[in-house]
């Protein structure tokens, strides 16, 4: 399989304004034009900066949906990740999904620094930025194996707030 990079996600939502806004709001992404004609209760939106046609599908369910056990009693889709080119803009997003309520953990796992919220039906996400090809170094390789604390301060001083992430892992060096 030639499988290179995840394209879009879709998502089953109980109420397609409210979620629409949220990705818009809290992480900026763009509504994009391509709902089919007479098609009601859907939205297709575009990350900052992303070359996808879309990056996210939103189909409402309604309210009465209830929210997804998926870890706890069935199986199921943990999170999507997306991914950020600095630690500035980790910070950032950090800031928004705290103002949103949304923010719901951080974690370094070494190569990769990361960010968890939750949408408004509690669907989970984790926002990262990893660490440049040409940063990595022994104890960054061997914190993978386990969770630490995110400490994004000491992370910017570290490698420095607008470094591009992934350079040489996702991002061609």
């Amino acid at each position: 399989m030639g499988i290179h990079r995840l394209n879009h996600a879709v998502l089953y939502v109980s109420d397609l304004d409210r979620s629409v806004a949220f990705y818009r709001d809290v992480l900026g992404f763009r509504r994009v034009p391509m709902t089919p004609e007479g098609f009601r209760g859907a939205a297709f939106l575009q990350a900052p900066g992303s070359t996808n046609d879309h990056d996210l599908g939103l189909f409402e369910i309604g309210a009465r949906a209830g929210r997804s056990t998926a870890g706890r009693a069935t199986v199921g889709l943990y999170h999507l990740a997306w991914e950020v080119d600095t630690l500035d803009e980790l910070a950032v997003t950090a800031h928004r999904l705290t103002k949103a309520g949304a923010l719901v953990g951080s974690s370094d796992h070494g190569t990769t620094k990361s960010l968890y919220g939750q949408d408004p039906d509690g669907l989970e996400f984790e926002v990262v930025w990893l660490v440049p090809a040409d940063r990595l170094d022994d104890a960054a390789l061997a914190a993978r194996t386990r969770i630490g604390r995110l400490d994004l301060a000491a992370e910017i001083r570290r490698y420095g707030g607008d470094t591009r992430g992934g350079v040489g892992i996702s991002v061609p060096a």
